[in-house]
């Protein structure tokens, strides 16, 4: 139970404390450029209609997050990993699921042709894409079997073993084998040495938020970070300032290739915020045609106080917001507490820095969120229902999708200024259907939305709450009251049973007739008063209003002008053809590679998933503007349907008659032209739903015999590997639950706990909760025939 001071004391303080809210309120311009963002993945998204190809599912997913309102959809890192897990282990930054390396070609996402498709269908729906990007660490160094991956003679940091060599396949040197040798001989673009990461010579110190190795090798933007590796074979020298020059190169090709509109960047109190301000600048001002300009979306995950998140928003010179995490503790209250929270003191909890003036633009930098895949780590079933949850992983306690004040939350959360995320696992019910991993994603039935979320968004949209300038209307401890200015009221009720009426001012005209667009109070209308008040009736928690309506209602004028959309997106992305980028191994999708010497024959660039009687414009950019080269488009027959020749740049145009895939190819036009590299882009429209199914890959043994005993190989990384932090990759032959193990050699069972495994690579780390003994431990996982040591120190 809050504590409730006398009644008098209580009127008089939420009344000073609306008062000052609205005033200042009263003075905040109507801002813009804002945006509601979908999470489009949670934690271990996995379904198994598409199988490490999560960037189909979200393709064929686009069409109804349209049709919600959705403005953007925030997807995981796409960069390879040491195994095909959720992407938070970056190895190879210039892998997108194109090169065969690690024993796997597709990312947890797909391949890079899925990805890049992805991206270009979410477009044509009228959506944007918002890439997640991991700056502060990387992880996996060697083969598949961790060869090469060590140096020596790199500093102690006492949690990686040394697995600080970093070296990749490319289009002049593919994988041969896993061996060390081969390992350190291949040349691929941004290779990184024991100097790149903390302790170094450069920076010897692996304390603090910007230097210890909490997630993997801890990436040192410092510039005297750099030197050369100790025992491999491709060892080119580095320059100062070497990890933010090469970051800062990727992110711009990065976002040249993908075409994504805005970033989210993970952990950002965990490397400095001048490399943050730098990265932020470059995409935004600095990548020529892909520039996202100064009011592009941006948002920092810094886990901590408000003044903490402003400050680091400050620091990167109000580039990017940061996730409200500050707002997120009240909102947690508000559920945690079961009503008895004051919801009148909500507005308290927003961190200072929500709206920024850039050139004239009011830019909703925070983003207001209920849960994210950090903060919601439920256990499941074989089947996916819900059956716990792992609070031990979660970075701030979950929010029950299924909690009676959902809405309440959600609704504050869209009301109040910022461009609010959206979670997959509140707006979709995968938590008690049995489909969590077998959805369709077209299909309702399948993966069910929850109402009231998608009313509000539509509310959101439609109403144009961000066109309103944000007041406090009323404070009391069950009733809070939120106008967008001239657009809508937002009343937001926490109690269970009781129905909230309060009278408040509004900036409607005298006479405004408005209705509440939630269906909550049916067809009732109210009509402002000549002294501009109205009262404003938000139902309770428990769904006995109308259309089941929890905890919030959204008054507006009953000719309120709606029909939000948003118009259908371009695409444009860029390939570089180089020989340290690509790869030419046959298990590859073999694009990238510089044009041949001597040869006329063609280097693939990539390919696009285009729309039928949709124009597709294609550049190449030459390295040397005074050799005749070529550029095609071929169809997926392999037949040149479009080509230009001659020296500089090429430019040509193609209007495809049938939807498709379409591979964009260069070449010299003559055999007596030496070897060069070229760019070359393209821009063109997706279908907004792709014809027949995108079901990924999938072993066709796996496929054809459903049968097959399960057999899996375990990989522990590195091994020997500290007690408290036992990271291991299992390589399973099928999806299934299993149990993971752990004795002692007394036989007696230190550890146990329950994992769902997936056909291919599977990244795990087991949730010790203590420090275990150094020594000898035997690691099992009956249900796959897996027996092996591992060693502890």
């Amino acid at each position: 139970m809050h504590f409730s001071p006398p009644f008098p004391f209580r009127k008089r303080f939420r009344f000073a404390l609306a008062l000052a809210l609205a005033l200042l309120g009263a003075g905040t311009q109507s801002a813009h450029a804002q945006k509601v963002v979908m999470q489009g993945f949670w934690w271990d998204y996995w379904n198994s209609n598409y199988p490490n190809g999560w960037a189909n599912y979200l393709a064929d997913l686009a069409p109804r997050l349209k049709g919600m309102g959705v403005d953007a959809v925030w997807i995981p890192p796409t960069i390879k990993n040491g195994n095909q897990g959720d992407g938070y282990s970056p190895f190879d930054n210039y892998d997108l699921g194109d090169k065969w390396q690690k024993g796997f070609l597709a990312t947890r996402m797909g391949t890079k042709d899925e990805l890049l498709r992805a991206v270009a269908v979410l477009h044509a729906n009228g959506i944007e894409v918002v890439q997640d990007i991991v700056l502060n660490h990387n992880d996996g160094a060697g083969s598949s079997s961790g060869a090469g991956g060590p140096d020596p003679a790199a500093w102690e940091d006492y949690t990686t073993s040394k697995y600080k060599n970093f070296r990749y396949v490319s289009y002049a040197k593919p994988v041969t084998d896993e061996s060390a040798a081969d390992y350190l001989s291949r040349s691929g673009r941004f290779a990184k040495n024991w100097q790149n990461f903390n302790p170094n010579p450069g920076n010897n110190s692996t304390s603090g938020d910007w230097n210890a190795p909490f997630f993997g090798p801890d990436i040192s933007y410092y510039t005297g970070s750099y030197g050369q590796s100790s025992n491999a074979t491709y060892n080119p020298t580095q320059a100062s300032d070497y990890m933010r020059t090469g970051n800062r190169n990727w992110l711009i090709w990065y976002k040249k290739q993908v075409g994504f509109d805005g970033v989210r960047l993970d952990a950002v109190k965990h490397f400095p915020d001048f490399a943050s301000e730098d990265f932020l600048y470059n995409l935004q001002s600095n990548a020529g045609w892909a520039s996202g300009g100064a009011t592009m979306y941006a948002v920092g995950e810094w886990v901590g106080s408000s003044s903490q998140m402003d400050g680091w928003v400050a620091n990167v010179n109000n580039r990017s917001g940061t996730f409200d995490f500050s707002l997120r503790n009240g909102l947690y209250q508000v559920v945690s507490q079961g009503g008895s929270f004051d919801i009148g003191t909500l507005p308290t909890y927003q961190q200072g820095t929500r709206v920024v003036n850039i050139g004239g633009t009011y830019v909703h930098r925070t983003v207001p969120f209920v849960n994210n895949h950090d903060t919601m780590r439920p256990t499941t079933d074989a089947n996916g229902n819900y059956t716990g949850w792992n609070t031990g992983s979660e970075l701030a306690p979950h929010i029950d999708p299924f909690d009676p004040r959902l809405s309440a939350v959600y609704a504050a959360a869209l009301a109040m200024d910022g461009s609010p995320m959206l979670y997959f696992e509140d707006v979709f019910n995968v938590g008690n259907t049995s489909k969590r991993f077998s959805n369709s994603p077209k299909s309702t039935t399948d993966l069910p939305t929850r109402d009231d979320l998608v009313n509000l968004v539509w509310c959101h949209q439609n109403l144009h709450f961000k066109d309103g300038a944000y007041k406090v209307r009323w404070q009391s401890a069950d009733h809070l009251v939120i106008e967008r200015s001239t657009k809508a009221l937002i009343g937001i009720n926490d109690n269970f049973t009781t129905w909230q009426n309060s009278t408040v001012s509004c900036d409607f005209a005298p006479g405004t007739v408005l209705k509440d667009y939630s269906g909550a109070n049916g067809t009732a209308t109210v009509t402002v008063s000549g002294s501009q008040t109205v009262a404003i009736n938000t139902p309770p928690c428990n769904g006995t209003a109308a259309g089941g309506r929890r905890g919030y209602s959204v008054w507006a004028p009953t000719n309120a002008v709606t029909g939000y959309t948003r118009p259908a997106l371009a695409t444009t992305q860029e390939w570089e053809l180089a020989d340290d980028l690509g790869d030419s191994d046959s298990r590859s999708l073999m694009q990238g590679g510089a044009l041949p010497a001597a040869s006329t024959a063609y280097r693939t660039a990539g390919r696009i998933y285009g729309a039928a009687n949709k124009s597709v414009t294609y550049t190449l950019f030459p390295v040397d503007a005074t050799r005749s080269l070529t550029v095609a488009v071929l169809n997926s027959a392999g037949t040149v349907v479009s080509s230009q020749t001659g020296t500089g740049t090429l430019t040509g145009t193609y209007t495809p008659t049938a939807e498709g895939w379409y591979t964009l190819k260069a070449k010299n036009a003559s055999a007596a032209n030496p070897s060069q590299g070229a760019f070359v882009k393209v821009t063109y429209t997706a279908p907004t739903v792709v014809t027949g199914a995108m079901t990924g890959r999938r072993d066709a043994a796996v496929l054809a015999n459903t049968q097959d005993v399960p057999t899996a190989e375990v990989s522990i990384y590195p091994n020997p590997t500290a007690s408290d932090r036992i990271d291991l990759t299992i390589q399973a032959n099928r999806e299934q639950a299993a149990t993971v193990q752990l004795h002692d050699l007394t036989g007696r069972l230190v550890h146990t706990e329950t994992v769902r495994l997936y056909n291919g690579a599977n990244e795990l780390r087991l949730g010790v909760k203590r420090t275990l003994p150094g020594g000898l431990y035997q690691l099992t996982v009956p249900e796959f025939h897996v027996s092996q040591k591992v060693a502890l120190y």
